[in-house]
């Protein structure tokens, strides 16, 4: 059992200078999504499931993985990137100032996420309640007497998961068992386009998540790369 986390494309996070909320990919970010889903469907063991944010830029880089496997798109709403406040007609020169002096906030403050925006408990809370309920709809749950193990029914099933640096921080992070920080995203830096394999291996009775491969770029050209 393994699932294998894949990050968004680049996003066209502003046009002509202004924010957009719900992006479409770049042509670069289409590009990058193209090849990711000659990836997926070139690899030995093939997907069982393709799960998908519900934001634009996940679902146009899953569209391409959807026509290359035969998968049908699962989009799964509580998988969508924390809630940042509405800046729908702000210029990209004033987010990028926010984001530049909330850096200083204290660990309190970043639980609470951004004025307008979603907390970070919130987030959190339900990215690892849906990712629980979607092991779990595939035959994965935890040990009930030691949160370390997990028990498998299908060894050989996959899940593709696409979905944003943050989301799939906090799958990562819930997943290795570290201890939650309400900056997941920059203790697991992803770029676009690039995959996270978690494997459930056969350990002490039971099985234990093991990160395999991290921010694997192989299928994306260097001058192709973007974060």
């Amino acid at each position: 059992m393994d699932i294998l986390f894949v990050r968004h494309g680049q996003p066209q996070w502003a046009i002509n200078g202004i924010s957009q909320r719900d992006p479409n990919l770049t042509e670069l970010g289409l590009q990058q999504s193209e090849l990711a889903a000659k990836r997926i469907a070139t690899e030995k063991k093939p997907a069982a499931s393709l799960v998908v944010s519900p934001a634009t830029r996940s679902q146009e880089t899953a569209v391409p993985i959807a026509v290359e496997t035969g998968l049908e798109i699962e989009t799964v709403d509580s998988l969508l990137e924390i809630q940042m406040p509405d800046w729908q007609g702000v210029t990209e020169e004033a987010v990028i100032e926010i984001f530049r002096t909330s850096r200083h906030r204290t660990p309190e403050e970043w639980w609470e996420g951004l004025p307008g925006g979603e907390s970070f408990r919130r987030f959190h809370d339900r990215v690892t309640t849906a990712l629980e309920g979607l092991l779990g709809e595939h035959g994965v749950s935890r040990d009930e007497g030691d949160p370390r193990l997990w028990h498998v029914e299908d060894d050989q099933c996959r899940i593709v998961i696409v979905a944003h640096g943050g989301t799939n921080s906090v799958c990562l992070a819930h997943l290795m068992g570290t201890p939650p920080s309400p900056w997941e995203w920059e203790k697991f830096v992803l770029f676009h386009a690039s995959f996270a394999r978690v494997g459930f291996i056969p350990l002490a009775g039971a099985h234990v998540p093991s990160l395999r491969t991290f921010n694997d770029q192989d299928h994306i050209p260097i001058a192709m790369r973007s974060r």
